[in-house]
């Protein structure tokens, strides 16, 4: 296809599109929407928070920003270095949780084969993909069934490389590779981790491994656009530079001061609103099988950022929506009976697509039987998108708040905008919250509690706060 993300034509005709028509009152009833008056009359805190996020760019927590602009160099390395993999290996493993697998997991699933793994080599022209993103011991046994460790590189993941999972992980796979290739085994580690500080760098001198950095503005949520998700997605002959290009222009879009022109502005104010109005579950229903595991990123970015107990004054506030991830068509048969007669507390962001991949005609067949004989003549494609809108209709006549994100086609230029559009959602939504949507002190206690059980070192005060803490009757145990 050449660089066609540098034609301007071609770039407009791949433009994402939010239709937030069923956010309004004129669709959805007035008790449950809004008016474009009701964003014009907040226009003090839209604005607001739209000038913080702008001071805030390529500062502190906000280097994520720059990720579309400032990775010239690196990306020559990762294609390089990926194309290099792709020879030398049957099997690309990823170690990592939370940002460091979903973001990967999510445009492996999007942009490769929905059967990638099963394809035979010549169809694939990559490795098989896996992320180990659990430290279930069934699951390693189960990976190490299918692969074999020499044929097999690694991809390490943590920025603090002290990320209790990934480490553990990294000792099993390391412990197996000495085993088996005693010198060589370092060359089937690449290592993604802080340039600067941490455990994992350390290792990777030590070790010798190849090294891709993750910028220290950059969390776990928002990486997906760094190393972290790049050198996977490259490995998989995914054109990451189309990639970036998505999200740089999903980035100039995303920059416009006037609300009605900036649809990450725009959904953040109206998702900032329906919280006000007791709206605290966010349902992310993509129509597309491909888009599946955006939903799992997504859930990471919206509940990790916005779920605060106190505001940037230190004031308790618990704010927060709850993620909740669908899939059209397959959960109107399980979830949209809820949605539509259950509490009135949701926001629903449908994914459609314009054009799929893939067009499949429904042919002529049990002609006498007309519950079935209608579909014929039609296409699944017609089909999807038809139960989609009719599932919109069925919400907003429930009065139930929607609104659906337009993807002309899927491939490496809109992912790279939809994922920028959800980080730019976030990060706009944050400061409308008036919350810091770039730490996570609710995860911290989690780990702190598991330093201290499993014997960490200066952990023996939050050992003392775990012996304090009552211990389990057997007698409430049924």
């Amino acid at each position: 296809m050449g660089l066609r993300y540098n034609n301007r034509k071609w770039k407009e005709s791949m433009r994402l599109r939010l239709d937030y028509n069923n956010m309004l009152a004129e669709f959805v009833g007035k008790d449950a929407g809004f008016t474009k008056k009701n964003i014009r009359d907040n226009a003090n805190i839209i604005d607001t928070a739209y000038n913080l996020v702008q001071l805030k760019r390529g500062r502190l927590m906000m280097g994520w920003t720059e990720l579309p602009y400032n990775q010239e160099e690196v990306v020559a390395d990762i294609i390089a270095t990926a194309k290099e993999v792709r020879k030398s290996c049957d099997y690309f493993v990823v170690l990592g949780i939370g940002g460091s697998a979903l973001g990967p997991m999510a445009v492996f699933n999007a942009l490769c084969n929905l059967h990638h793994n099963e394809l035979p080599k010549f169809r694939r022209r990559a490795p098989k993909f896996y992320v180990e993103d659990n430290v279930d011991p069934e699951r390693m046994q189960a990976l190490l069934d299918v692969i074999d460790p020499a044929k097999t590189v690694f991809n390490v993941i943590t920025k603090s490389g002290a990320t209790s999972e990934t480490m553990a992980q990294y000792l099993v796979i390391n412990n197996i590779l000495k085993e088996k290739l005693g010198d060589e085994a370092n060359k089937h580690i690449i290592t993604t981790t802080s340039e600067l500080k941490g455990n994992l760098i350390k290792i990777s001198k030590d070790e010798g491994y190849k090294t891709f950095y993750i910028p220290e503005g950059v969390g776990g949520r928002f990486s997906e656009l760094s190393p972290v998700g790049l050198l996977p997605a490259a490995v998989l002959g995914i054109d990451i530079k189309e990639m970036l290009a998505g999200a740089a222009y999903m980035d100039r879009i995303c920059a416009n001061e006037k609300v009605f022109k900036n649809p990450a502005l725009l959904l953040a104010a109206f998702q900032y609103l329906s919280m006000e109005k007791g709206k605290n579950i966010s349902v992310m229903m993509p129509y597309a099988d491909g888009l599946k595991l955006i939903a799992d990123w997504y859930c990471q970015l919206w509940a990790e950022s916005l779920g605060k107990a106190k505001d940037n004054s230190g004031l308790p506030v618990h704010r927060g929506q709850t993620p909740v991830k669908a899939l059209g068509v397959t959960d109107q048969h399980s979830q949209i009976q809820l949605y539509t007669e259950g509490p009135n507390d949701k926001v629903t962001t449908f994914i459609a697509v314009d054009n799929y991949r893939a067009t499949v005609p429904i042919p002529n067949g049990c002609e006498s039987i007309p519950d079935v004989s209608f579909l014929c003549g039609h296409t699944m494609n017609e089909l999807i998108q038809t139960e989609r809108t009719a599932t919109e209709y069925a919400l907003s006549f429930a009065g139930r708040l929607n609104h659906t994100i337009y993807l002309p086609e899927i491939n490496p230029f809109t992912i790279g905008e939809l994922l920028y559009f959800f980080e730019m959602e976030t990060a706009y939504a944050g400061e409308l919250l008036s919350i810091n949507a770039y730490d996570q002190p609710g995860v911290e206690e989690g780990k702190q509690a598991t330093y201290a059980i499993l014997g960490k070192n200066g952990y023996d005060e939050y050992r003392k706060k775990l012996n304090a803490f009552p211990r389990k009757k057997d007698e409430n145990i049924l």
